[in-house]
């Protein structure tokens, strides 16, 4: 069906790598206008590139670190001063490094990890609200995780998807009368595609194992009902489907576990 994105005003955060780069692939295949917010300046560019070529209508870049007071601002306004306004947000921008609870006791890192994954998605968010509030209507996405419903290994990390899942459904109670959804999206486990999916910020840049290493991966695997781990399309498609005022117009509020069936929210 028709999702009807061609020349949506986009931002996707976090989108230079792994999931954010297949987010805005996806979007960049409906013919949509993208701001395309990262850290990581060089890829950011190749990316655009990317996007471009696979047929987005308009590509900006914001590169910044939206953990700095006024950047989130800024890449909302890329938007609305480019386009005139902005139709979706995708709170995408997320890191971590997986560890036991009863080890990870780095302060800073935690500092660090609520920051990236709960500030950022609260800053942009509002920023969001008022055009989409003018315009009376829009739709926000927020990335979060299986880890927000108890993980091993994702302790802290899982705790800060959790509280993301609070503010997506605040969002949606407090705006839902202005025309603005809000759902979420909890991703499984996703690899990379291959090198050019990250930049040498990502979590993954260590190379895999540094991450999940093959028999650590086996055992997820053997736990997923559908014997597959999930892909930045898989993750791509229910974001798309999420934004679409078409197909998803009464649909907020909502948690969607991406992840052939590992968690069942």
């Amino acid at each position: 069906m028709d999702l009807g994105l061609a020349g949506a005003r986009v931002l996707v955060t976090g989108g230079a790598s792994n999931i954010g780069r297949g987010i805005v692939h996806g979007f960049a295949r409906e013919g949509a206008r993208i701001v395309l917010a990262d850290i990581d300046k060089a890829q950011t560019e190749r990316v655009r590139a990317e996007t471009l070529a696979l047929g987005a209508c308009e590509v900006e870049s914001a590169v910044g670190d939206l953990t700095v007071e006024s950047v989130a601002e800024a890449a909302v306004a890329r938007a609305v001063d480019s386009w005139g306004g902005l139709d979706v947000l995708v709170n995408n921008a997320g890191w971590s490094v997986p560890n036991f609870l009863a080890e990870d006791t780095d302060r800073t890192r935690w500092q660090r990890l609520v920051e990236v994954n709960l500030y950022t998605a609260i800053a942009c968010t509002q920023a969001a609200i008022g055009p989409m509030r003018a315009a009376g209507v829009g739709s926000i996405v927020f990335i979060a995780s299986d880890a927000a419903f108890g993980q091993i290994r994702q302790g802290v990390y899982g705790a800060t998807k959790a509280a993301m899942l609070a503010l997506a459904r605040t969002t949606a109670r407090e705006h839902g009368r202005h025309g603005i959804r809000s759902n979420v999206v909890c991703p499984g486990l996703v690899m990379p595609d291959g090198p050019e999916a990250i930049g040498e910020d990502s979590l993954w840049a260590g190379g895999q194992d540094s991450v999940f290493n093959e028999k650590q991966i086996e055992f997820l695997r053997r736990d997923i009902p559908l014997r597959r781990l999930t892909t930045a399309e898989d993750i791509a498609n229910a974001v798309l489907w999420l934004s679409s005022e078409s197909a998803a117009r009464q649909v907020t509020g909502q948690v969607f576990s991406v992840s052939g069936g590992y968690t069942m929210p």
